[in-house]
């Protein structure tokens, strides 16, 4: 069994030693010890995709992450959605609930028209990903919401900022989109035929 003690790390550091432990050594059980929301979701989300069963206990402020895996599994990158093939990629990243700078309340309205608008890139749109800022636009009483879980029904995959919701107290509030880190961030980066930072 591998024990990891990742209270106090930052995204992608619990996911990171996670990664090295299972490359590593191979565990058929894993125990990872965090102490946020977001790093609970970003280790239970990568340890299912390398096929452990994971089961979660809230400790006080500290969650224990028990991954277990049967002896005929094999480790496997985690998955990444596909376009069809001929189709390009473009990952959209999302900054700041504002486009642009000067004016706010005009930038909220253009960042708003935007994220409606953006659906007109078609099959070519790929990933929506919010970090900093940008993760406001993803919780209960955002002005897209609705936009975006349409989007989300179409297919086109969210990855919503861990370390972002938590700074801001927002993690209870994400309303769509998967809880992510910055290895899933840089990993989508390199798939990506093109990145828009917005």
């Amino acid at each position: 069994m591998s024990e990891i003690d990742a209270r106090k790390l930052s995204c992608p550091a619990p996911v990171l030693m996670t990664k090295e432990a299972i490359e590593n050594k191979q565990p058929q059980k894993i125990q990872v010890l965090v102490d946020t929301e977001a790093s609970s979701q970003n280790v239970s989300r990568f340890l299912e995709s390398r096929d452990y069963k994971v089961s979660v206990e809230a400790r006080g402020n500290e969650i224990m992450l028990t991954g277990m895996r049967g002896e005929a599994t094999v480790s496997k990158p985690e998955p990444q959605k596909e376009p069809p093939a001929g189709e390009s990629k473009i990952m959209v990243m999302v900054c700041t609930d504002r486009m642009g700078y000067g004016d706010d309340e005009l930038g909220l309205k253009l960042m708003i028209n935007f994220l409606k608008t953006i659906g007109e890139m078609g099959a070519d749109l790929w990933r929506l990903v919010f970090v900093n800022n940008g993760v406001k636009l993803t919780v209960i009483e955002s002005e897209v919401l609705d936009v975006l879980k349409q989007l989300e029904s179409e297919g086109i995959h969210i990855l919503v900022c861990g370390t972002c919701l938590t700074h801001f107290d927002l993690m209870d509030q994400k309303q769509v989109g998967e809880t992510t880190n910055m290895l899933d961030i840089v990993t989508a980066m390199q798939l990506a035929d093109k990145v828009i930072n917005i």
